[in-house]
């Protein structure tokens, strides 16, 4: 709390590194310390704000006193103003609550008819017909004339003589000051809704007073304000479009029913305007009134009967901390989508240990051969029945569209028949007849403008419904139809065209099988992540990393934050709150019979690999047979995993069982599948009850897996847990080769702008800096499993890491501190009785339930 506190104080985009164990109270430290801060902070501006100039002049004190009570009702009475009309709201909520719980009826809520918009006459093929596209607009570097078709001279004139013309701008209250607020970001909704009730246990002083200070607060103690932001398809309460099946389809059918071109009877009777205002700010005080997750919100919005997508907006200025998923935060269009600006304000990014793959995934595309078929075909399709309205550009545009998907279906089905996966050049996708003379730029604006993605689906998907409903189609056979339709195909191919109009050096394109179907994919990867970072370390007033396992941490101020001083970064790296006893940390290099473990990918194959496996299955047999409950192996892949299982399996000596029907009569066995996450639920689900029935349970799964992040094995379920070698990703795929290579280069680069070192010294740093990089991918995932044990303060569990590699400096440094604090002395020497012996001891003077 005390560095969180710093590093906010200090301000200028400083950046704070900080891991604190699963169990220590990470969010609640996170909160007290920066909603503590946020209130000083606001108290002493308001103090600075009250200073009078008159008070280092030689006047009575009477005057001053005067003057500087005149200057605080001025100053306090906007806020006031605000924290009345919230106090109204919450008492407002009370009401509605206790009549409510009383079995009362609520107030009569407005008559609206719901299925007014774009109810179910959409039907008509029209709507689907692509508007006239008959100029260059995309060329305007001014986007207002490309909808007007007005000059921009003549544009700008008009918005200085209040005659704007263009798009509708939202009317704000002007007396509303953007505070400054926490902006706190994690990767779903469900781990925000966590949060959001981690924050209604706080109550902290408040930070402006109306009066004396021995008078009655302005704020009562612990009422923040609050919001949650997020997505259409989390907050739309429009029936009609809601429904769709996807994000994109509903973002942009959104768009569509705000149009001037839309008639009025079909708009969105949910938008903010004029005429409902006095809704948008009932919306917002009882927003900002209570702590609200993001269903809550919701159903706030369905109760008032206005938009809480676009009437959480209003909220955003008065709010003090804002809760919102990564995606929001970390792409910049999201960002000015929802008029969110980081400006001087204070952002924490929690479970931050992934923060580089999230922005690496949110920039990242993926476009499969069948995707670009399936596109062709409806393209093929939608022109059969719309070509004698195509006129001028659109017809120009569609027919580079289709030109388009010719090529890059033709390069994949090129590469069909290789092997492995390959770096692409953009060139070599637009060898196709007449593509490499199409301009990217003006493509993508008219595909952008043109909104023709969601028309060709939409078209199709009329068709289709039709077609079944015509043929009286079986829930079998509409069960056969793509997983991919759920999202416009089209809208791929219009994400690869921003990749491919990116610099080269940020990210590269590769070919590679798909591994579901064994199809071709085309691939972009984002290598650089720290120029979408930058933009809002620069902007914010401090920056704060958190999460569990946040090592090794030299990832984020070597790459992520590399442009920053040193004197910037704080890193912080907390013990657990157990007792030193609770937790036995073993690196096992040895087996019963003393064979060496060393799981390279070299060692795993052969005779070699298994003897290592079959003294791997009897070092397990002896563990749990003094390990009480539960017992968590992490393999390294599911390859690895099923080769284990099928070695387990086989019978080493004829009359006598197993290995792995032993195992199955010490605990009952579990392992993890690659499939869907409901399988995931339920095996989590049975091997919970085994050990609730004191059968036991072994369970297997993979680092990176299901199993090795989000889920909680605390308390019985994870007594043991077990790392089998060292998960070192696939160091000769495509993709790895380019992030090394781009790492190298760029740490090369770099010593030679700083002038620093020869030229030969350079290339070993940069080969150096690769391959730490390498490690530290690894590690993160072996920490991240790690941290599956041990969820709170009287939890105990052992964690044995087996594999030679572990008692080895350069990999040990990389573990989380409590681990290596918790690490016996010298266990990397030690045979595997001592480590039998050690568990023996731990566990008989531990208290079972």
């Amino acid at each position: 709390m005390q560095t969180v506190y710093s590093v906010l104080e200090s301000g200028d985009s400083s950046v704070g590194i900080l891991e604190s164990p699963t169990g220590t109270g990470k969010s609640l430290s996170l909160i007290c310390a920066s909603l503590t801060w946020l209130r000083e902070h606001k108290r002493r501006k308001l103090e600075e704000g009250l200073r009078w100039e008159g008070d280092e002049e030689d006047e009575p004190e009477w005057v001053i006193e005067a003057a500087r009570a005149r200057k605080r009702k001025e100053l306090l009475r906007q806020r006031e103003e605000m924290e009345q009309r919230l106090k109204r709201a919450r008492e407002k909520e009370a009401r509605m609550k206790k009549k409510m719980l009383a079995g009362e009826k609520g107030e009569k809520r407005r008559r609206v008819e719901e299925g007014r918009v774009g109810a179910d006459k959409q039907d008509d093929e029209e709507q689907f017909a692509l508007d006239d596209y008959d100029s260059d607009r995309e060329a305007d570097s001014n986007a207002e004339s490309a909808i007007s078709g007005l000059p921009a001279e003549t544009l700008a004139l008009m918005e200085k003589l209040g005659m704007g013309y263009g798009k509708p701008k939202v009317e704000e209250e002007e007396e509303i000051e953007d505070e400054i607020k926490i902006f706190y970001c994690s990767r779903t909704h469900s781990q925000l809704t966590q949060f959001i009730n981690e924050l209604r246990r706080v109550h902290i002083p408040p930070a402006l007073q109306s009066k004396p200070a021995s008078a009655e607060p302005l704020l009562e103690e612990g009422e923040f304000k609050h919001l949650t932001l997020g997505s259409r398809k989390n907050l739309c309460i429009n029936p009609a479009v809601n429904k769709l099946r996807s994000t994109t389809a509903i973002n942009e059918r959104c768009m569509e029913l705000q149009q001037s071109s839309t008639s009025k009877e079909k708009r969105c009777c949910y938008l903010p305007n004029k005429e409902n205002q006095p809704l948008l700010n009932d919306f917002r005080d009882r927003a900002l009134a209570t702590i609200r997750d993001i269903e809550e919100l919701g159903d706030l919005g369905r109760d008032i009967k206005i938009c809480p997508y676009y009437a959480s907006r209003s909220a955003i200025k008065p709010t003090e901390i804002v809760t919102l998923p990564y995606p929001m935060l970390l792409q910049k269009s999201a960002r000015e989508a929802l008029g969110v600006s980081v400006k001087g304000h204070v952002v924490i990014v929690d479970e931050a240990h992934n923060l580089m793959d999230a922005i690496a995934g949110i920039y990242g595309v993926t476009v499969s051969l069948v995707q670009l078929k399936r596109s062709r075909a409806q393209l093929g399709m939608y022109l059969q029945r719309f070509r004698n309205k195509l006129k001028g550009k659109n017809r120009v545009y569609v027919a580079q569209v289709v030109r388009l998907v010719d090529s890059l279906a033709g390069y994949l089905e090129g590469k069909s028949g290789m092997k492995g996966e390959g770096v692409v050049e953009a060139s070599e996708l637009l060898a196709g007849k007449g593509v490499d003379q199409i301009n990217l730029y003006k493509l993508l604006r008219y595909l952008q403008e043109s909104k023709l993605a969601r028309k060709v689906e939409g078209y199709i998907l009329l068709t289709e419904t039709a077609s079944n409903n015509g043929n009286g189609a079986t829930k079998a056979a509409k069960a056969e139809q793509p997983s991919e339709a759920s999202t416009p195909t089209l809208q791929h191919i219009q994400s690869l065209l921003v990749a491919l109009t990116n610099p080269s050096k940020e990210g590269r394109l590769f070919y590679t099988k798909d591994p579901d179907s064994s199809g071709m994919l085309l691939k972009y990867m984002l290598l650089d992540p720290t120029h979408h970072f930058k933009e809002i370390v620069s902007e914010a007033r401090a920056v704060i990393l958190a999460g569990g396992t946040m090592s090794p941490m030299t990832d984020y101020t070597s790459h992520l934050l590399s442009y920053l001083p040193v004197e910037k970064i704080t890193t912080l790296s907390c013990g657990h709150v157990i007792p030193k006893e609770n937790l036995l940390a073993w690196t096992l290099s040895k087996g019963p019979s003393g064979k060496p473990f060393e799981f390279t990918f070299s060692k795993r194959a052969g005779r070699e690999g298994e003897e290592m496996i079959d003294e791997l299955g009897r070092a397990v047999l002896n563990i749990c047979s003094v390990v009480p409950d539960g017992v968590v192996i992490f393999f390294p892949s599911y390859l690895y995993l099923d080769t284990v299982v099928k070695r387990w399996e086989v019978v080493l000596e004829p009359g006598k069982p197993s290995i792995w029907q032993r195992l199955g009569k010490r605990k009952a066995l579990f392992r993890e599948a690659k499939e869907a996450k409901a399988g995931t639920e339920d095996v989590l689900t049975e091997y919970a009850k085994a050990i609730d029935g004191n059968q036991g349970g072994l369970l297997l799964s993979v680092v990176g897996g299901k199993m090795s992040e989000g889920i909680n094995f605390s308390d019985r379920l994870g007594r043991c847990v077990i790392i089998v070698g060292l998960p070192f990703p696939n160091i000769m795929s495509a993709g790895w080769k380019a992030k090394m290579s781009y790492i190298e280069s760029a740490t090369i680069e770099k010593m030679g702008t700083a002038g620093e070192g020869t030229l030969s010294s350079r290339q070993a740093e940069g080969k150096a800096a690769a391959r730490e990089f390498y490690e530290n991918a690894c590690m993160r995932a072996v920490n991240q499993s790690v941290g599956r044990a041990i969820r709170h303060r009287n939890d105990f569990a052992a964690i044995v890491m087996v594999d030679v590699r572990f008692g080895r400096e350069n990999i040990r440094k990389k573990l989380p501190g409590w681990i290596r604090v918790g690490l016996v002395e010298g266990c990397q020497e030690r045979g595997f009785g001592e480590l039998m012996g050690g568990l023996g001891t731990f566990f008989r003077g531990k208290r079972m339930p």
